[in-house]
């Protein structure tokens, strides 16, 4: 389309010059009419809380190899078990680099929020100071593809990418603000999917303007029969060949390696499934290592030996760019994660041995993650997969038996480490299996540790705990479990207290969003405060079965553009302090340290959306939510003619230039 109208502009007698003043007359007249620019999705409306879209950047990429790890020279200091009393190094050393690169974003986004009466430039400053500047993590719950593609709607919201995020009264920078963003099943796979591609915006992805990265996402092509390029033979040959490859090689394979490689060609390269791509790599790549975006975190359960239901204190494993372990008092350490799959014994390599990398697949990661998922693989009989694949997948079921299809096997790296302790000291495989199978659907776990110190997590639950009619909506209890874990004695991580489910739901406040620990002299531990952002209808009914396994591109944009909406109350439509109150509790921890009184609009956004202890336990009547923006738009929006013109003048105006 665009071309087509280079080509009438080129015919046109007017002389450069001239064709540049009347466009820009024209887009200055349009962005006054509607108050933006917006550059239409095809086949979608403008309506509150539109997602728009900005020119990619390239990204990254890695060579690639194959799936099976293989043995490397160790270097000079061996790769060794480290004790979790404090931070790693890596971490500690990146994290002094990232706090000064959040200050500009943290000032913007803040004095777009305009918290009235309160100089935020001056109070934030223009130094990182660890006692003023908040610290911020985003939570991605589990949810199979609702949940991705409502935290990815999030994500949007809160990137200064996404066109128009950082307009008055928006909440682009937020993204870039966060130290941490941590995903567990579903969200493990937008986080891992945006890291592997080097943390492109999730505009340039749904557009697949940039390289490779339109071929990702695509969801109308299941999972079960594998992207459009390929025959649904040569897919799972192809990830056949590469499990097998890593059976060859000498290592346990179990369903989730078919999992995490079927998760691979949707999420990481269509093409090949990335079968070298590794989420410790994601240390090396330019952006994150300049300390430029948040530093991803996945969650998986640990299955004891035996085990089959996970208790509610099951070990909490999480893997980052530089480790593997969990902060529990169970295990309470970390083993370096590109040389995951090395023997390791006591906490140290055995001698003599070799290093082995490559067995932290980023699509084995996200696999791991999301192992409940496995059991789409019970219906390989149904497609066209070869006799090979069938009968490999059939011979796991036989070995681990059905009641263990989820589970993940890893080489211990834990193995005669903390014996006391370690329930799995004495095997030489770490069983682990999806990181919501203990009702912590919200991966807080890895955000609420003491030593990372994090003021604010912005909760994105995706959850479907509701039952029909009103079924796959989220009612609290993912919050509810982290809370009540952090009761028990073994616990030594803080949370602020949240109502029971049925209150939950009887007081709405799995509706809207709501926050949890304002009153801080009411902690009994020091926690941070939690941004409560359930899942419900603003502009699309976003509560698809998790089972769900295809979608077309316009109903994958609905449910984005959705959770772009849940994150941002209608774009401000349904509430035009949300941006305001958003940014009060950012600050709230900050507050509290340096003893700065709140602002008048601050303790008017407390009122509004921090729960305030009431409890209704009754039985609540079926949860049936419904749109809360109509189709035709929210209030007061601008002519739709003016956006289209405006697109179209815009991209010759960039393509000219």
């Amino acid at each position: 389309m665009f071309a087509h109208i280079l080509q009438r502009f080129q015919r046109d007698s007017m002389n450069m010059a001239s064709q540049l003043t009347l466009l820009y007359t024209l887009i200055r007249t349009i962005y006054i009419i509607t108050g933006a620019i917006v550059l239409l999705l095809p086949h979608q409306q403008v309506h509150a809380g539109q997602v728009e879209f900005v020119p990619p950047k390239r990204s990254w990429k890695r060579a690639r190899t194959g799936y099976a790890p293989s043995a490397v020279q160790c270097p000079s200091v061996a790769p060794s078990i480290r004790t979790a009393t404090t931070l790693s190094v890596n971490e500690t050393a990146w994290l002094k680099a990232r706090q000064p690169n959040t200050v500009w974003a943290l000032r913007d986004f803040l004095r777009r929020a305009n918290i009235t009466g309160f100089d935020t430039d001056a109070y934030i400053g223009n130094s990182a100071d660890e006692n003023t500047l908040p610290s911020i993590g985003i939570a991605i719950s589990g949810g199979g593809y609702r949940a991705m593609m409502n935290g990815a709607g999030a994500i949007a919201a809160f990137d200064n990418r996404t066109t128009n995020s950082t307009d008055q009264g928006k909440l682009g920078g937020i993204l870039q603000a966060s130290t941490y963003i941590s995903g567990l099943s579903g969200g493990s796979w937008l986080v891992g999917s945006l890291y592997a591609q080097n943390f492109p915006s999730v505009q340039e992805v749904i557009t697949g303007t940039s390289g490779d990265l339109g071929t990702l996402w695509q969801f109308s092509d299941s999972i079960l029969k594998g992207p459009a390029d390929l025959s649904v033979t040569q897919y799972y040959d192809n990830i056949f060949d590469d499990v097998n490859g890593k059976e060859a090689a000498g290592f346990n394979t179990t369903i989730t390696d078919y999992w995490g490689r079927g998760l691979s060609f949707q999420y990481i390269n269509a093409s090949d499934g990335g079968p070298s791509e590794t989420f410790s790599s994601v240390a090396n790549d330019p952006d994150f290592l300049a300390a430029n975006t948040p530093m991803p975190i996945i969650i998986a359960d640990e299955r004891a030996p035996d085990q089959l239901m996970i208790p509610s204190n099951a070990t909490i494993f999480e893997f980052n760019p530089w480790e593997m372990g969990s902060y529990d008092p169970t295990i309470r350490a970390f083993a370096p994660l590109k040389y995951i799959g090395s023997n390791f014994s006591g906490g140290t390599l055995l001698d003599r041995e070799a290093c082995i990398t490559g067995f932290d697949n980023t699509g084995f990661v996200i696999g791991t993650s999301s192992s409940l998922f496995n059991t789409f693989y019970l219906q390989i009989n149904n497609t066209e997969a070869s006799q090979r694949v069938k009968d490999s997948i059939s011979h796991m079921l036989l070995k681990y038996g059905q009641a263990n299809s989820d589970i993940s096997q890893w080489p211990n790296p834990f193995y005669g480490f903390q014996n006391e302790t370690n329930e799995n000291a004495a095997s030489k495989i770490l069983s682990l299996v999806d990181g919501g199978e203990d009702l912590q659907n919200i991966p807080f776990h890895p955000l609420i540790q003491p030593l990372r110190r994090v003021d604010v997590i912005f909760a994105v639950d995706g959850s479907a705990d509701t039952s029909s009619p009103g079924a796959n909506w989220p009612n609290g209890t993912a919050v509810v479990a982290t809370y009540r874990r952090s009761l028990l004695d073994s616990s030594d991580v803080g949370f602020p207290p949240v109502p029971d489910q049925n209150t939950f739901v009887n007081l709405g406040l799995n509706a809207r969003p709501t926050f949890f620990g304002c009153n801080a002299s009411n902690l009994t531990e020091p926690s941070p405060l939690i941004i409560y952002l359930p899942n419900r209808p603003y502009s699309y009914s976003s509560n698809v079965s998790t089972f769900d396994l295809s979608y077309n591109n316009s109903e994958r944009n609905s449910i984005i553009q959705n959770g772009y909406n849940v994150a941002t109350v209608g774009n401000g439509t349904l509430d035009p302090q949300w941006p305001a109150c958003v940014g009060c509790a950012i600050l709230l921890r900050s507050f509290n340290r340096t003893r700065v009184a709140i602002p008048g609009i601050c303790t008017q956004c407390f009122d509004r959306y921090c729960w305030n202890g009431t409890v209704n336990s009754t039985i609540p009547v079926s949860y049936q939510p419904t749109n809360l923006i109509k189709s035709s738009g929210g209030s007061s929006l601008p002519n739709p003619v003016s956006f289209v013109i405006a697109a179209v003048l815009l991209g010759w105006l960039i393509l000219f230039l």
